[in-house]
Formats: structure tokens, C-alpha cells, sequence
């Protein structure tokens, strides 16, 4: 098939290739699926679409600011005619499935959408662009050799957003947009970054090994995430603005790994801690830890962070009485009631 060069020859050929290739967005998405599958790659799923000859022939007759046209020639310059998303659960699968299509496909060009943007310092569009080409047999797109195709990997949660966001945006005519709506945009999208760290926080957690997982580092943003796996609903999530001072303590601490926080939070400790402490209430997440912490570090712990938090004085005059009070109860040796490092010592002094 001749190249078109000519609006009217696109249309001849675009039309050409659709009936030949009927079932295009079918063979795409079973033959990816079938790559990822066999390369053992979680994922949500896998969908494709041809373009529409409307959606084709304003693309192709764009024009560049100069007045050229954009594409001199549409049909090999255009990649995403025929185009295929996959979706993951978690932002940490998106590298597998590149490596899986780089195995199969030639990729022509790779652009990062969620990198550039996070490089910009801002939020917004999240997603991982790859241009491919069936340069070797695949099964399934025999017919399709030398055909060049787009493929966006995002997650569930960054699909979600711009799906939202394109209908917002694009499909309500040239109307400009409420200031409001913009910010809500850009303030949604931050809380989209946060939740997929969340989930690739949980998934490492569950999917176990010290490598995989317990090395991962805490953070403000991760601790609730991790804190559901580990506790469970057992203890209400405490104000998120603790979570700062929670991984202040931890750090102070020398605990700053999911693995490290995994053994602090030992069944048999929390029970203890619960029945010397005697709550009122059941405990929130970042009140357990701090008498955690206070059991196994004792006099350490007071030293290292009675100055802390936003109640600090208060804090500094209670910790001694809740470690006395371990100490009656026999969940604390002598040991832990004086500090152990010598700077820690002098700053007692």
C-alpha cells in the first residue's frame, strides 16, 4: 500500500486498513494480555481502541504555529491509530510491563508523563507513554508486521483522574474553566500520588521478604498505609498531621524501615503495653507506638524525644509516669530506666 499524501488518499487507506483488519482492537488486546500473562505481570487490564476517522482527520490536519501542517506524512507519523492502555494497581508493576513490551516490540520512544510532571513540581497527568513497533513475530499479530502502535501504562488511579479530567476539560466545548475547578484538579491529582504510594507501600507488605518489602523506608505519607497492613482495624488511624512526628520518633529511635516497625509492633508487646497502660480507650496508632517505643528504649526514648511534638512540655513531664508505671507493672528491667548513651547522658545533665 502507497503511502497517502494527500487528506483525501488518508481516508482512502485508513479506510483500506480497517477492513482488512476488522478485528485490530481484539488481536491487540488478547496478544498483549496474552505477554502479560506469561510473563507473570499483575495488572488490571488491558483495552484497546482504533482511532476514529474524525478523531484521525483532525489530527492530521493540524497545523504546526508557522501554518505547515503539522504531519507531512499522517499515516507514518501518527502512532496511536491504533491505541492500547494497560491499567495497574499499583505504580510499581508499570516498570514490569514496559520491560515485558520491550521484550517484544521495538520501542521507537518512551516518555514518562508522571516523571515530567513530578519534575516540574507540580501534580497533574500521570501516566507512561511507549511508541512501539512489530518488528518480530508475536503471536497473535502475524498480520500486523511493521505496524506501529501507542501504549499508555497508568494505574487504576491516575486512569480514573484523567478520564475525569479529559471529559471536564475537552468535551464541554471552548468554555474557559472555573479557577476552582483547576485547583480541584491539581489538588485531587496530589491526593492520587499519595494513594498510589500507599498501594505499592501495601503491596510490598503483603507480597513478604526482607528484600521486598522490609527495607522499604517509613514516611509520613506511607505510615497509615503500612500501619492498616500490619495492625489491621485494631486501632483507630490517629490525625494525620501525627504521622510527621510519628516518623520523627521512629527515626530518633533508629527505626525506619516496614521491617523494623513490623517487629516493634509485636503481638505479645502490645499486649503488655495495653494492660499496664490500662486506656480508657483503645489506643490510636501513633499513642500505641510512642509506649511501644517507651518500653523498649525506656529512659533512651524520654531523652530522645520529650522535646518533641507539638505538646512538648506536657509530654516531657507524662513520659517518666508512664514508664514508672511499666516498671511497677514488671513489663520494664532496670535497665531501660537510665540511659544508656553517654551524649544522651550529658544531655540529661
Amino acid at each position: 500500500m502507497t503511502a497517502p499524501t494527500t487528506i483525501n488518499d488518508l481516508h482512502h487507506h485508513y479506510r483500506d486498513w480497517v477492513r482488512a483488519h476488522p478485528a485490530a482492537a481484539e488481536d491487540f488486546t488478547d496478544a498483549i494480555e496474552d505477554l502479560l500473562v506469561d510473563a507473570g505481570v499483575t495488572y488490571d487490564r488491558v483495552t484497546c481502541r482504533v482511532k476514529k476517522w474524525r478523531s484521525l482527520k483532525t489530527k492530521a490536519t493540524s497545523l504546526t504555529p508557522g501554518g505547515e501542517l503539522f504531519y507531512r506524512q499522517p499515516w507514518k507519523e501518527i502512532n496511536d491509530i491504533v491505541g492500547v492502555r494497560v491499567t495497574t494497581f499499583c505504580s510499581t508493576e508499570i516498570p514490569q510491563v514496559i520491560e515485558v513490551l520491550r521484550e517484544a516490540f521495538t520501542v521507537l520512544k518512551s516518555v514518562d508523563k508522571t516523571a515530567q510532571t513530578r519534575i516540574s513540581g507540580s501534580f497533574g497527568y500521570g501516566s507512561h507513554h511507549l511508541i512501539c513497533r512489530i518488528d518480530t513475530a508475536v503471536d497473535g499479530l502475524a498480520d500486523y508486521a511493521g505496524f506501529t502502535f501507542e501504549v499508555q501504562i497508568r494505574t487504576v488511579l491516575q486512569h480514573a483522574w484523567a478520564e475525569f479530567e479529559h471529559d471536564i476539560r475537552y468535551k464541554r466545548g471552548s468554555a474557559v474553566l472555573d479557577p476552582r475547578i483547576d485547583r480541584a484538579f491539581t489538588l485531587t491529582a496530589g491526593l492520587i500520588e499519595l494513594a498510589d504510594q500507599q498501594f505499592d507501600q501495601i503491596a510490598a507488605i503483603q507480597d513478604g521478604g526482607v528484600g521486598a518489602s522490609h527495607d522499604v523506608q517509613l514516611t509520613a505519607e506511607t505510615l497509615p498505609g503500612v500501619l492498616a497492613v500490619l495492625v489491621g482495624n485494631r486501632f483507630p488511624r490517629s490525625k494525620s498531621e501525627y504521622y510527621g512526628w510519628l516518623e520523627e520518633i521512629l527515626a530518633l529511635n533508629g527505626i525506619t524501615t516496614v521491617g523494623e516497625l513490623k517487629d516493634l509492633l509485636d503481638d505479645r508487646d502490645i499486649s503488655a503495653v495495653q494492660q499496664s497502660m490500662r486506656y480508657r480507650f483503645v489506643p490510636g496508632q501513633v499513642r500505641l507506638i510512642d509506649d511501644l517505643l517507651l518500653r523498649r528504649f525506656g529512659a533512651d526514648h524520654i531523652i530522645k524525644t520529650k522535646h518533641t511534638g507539638m505538646r512538648a512540655k506536657a509530654r516531657a513531664e507524662r513520659l517518666p509516669a508512664r514508664l514508672e508505671q511499666m516498671r511497677i507493672d514488671g513489663i520494664v528491667d532496670d535497665s531501660q530506666l537510665r540511659a544508656d548513651s553517654p551524649a544522651d547522658t550529658a544531655t540529661q545533665q
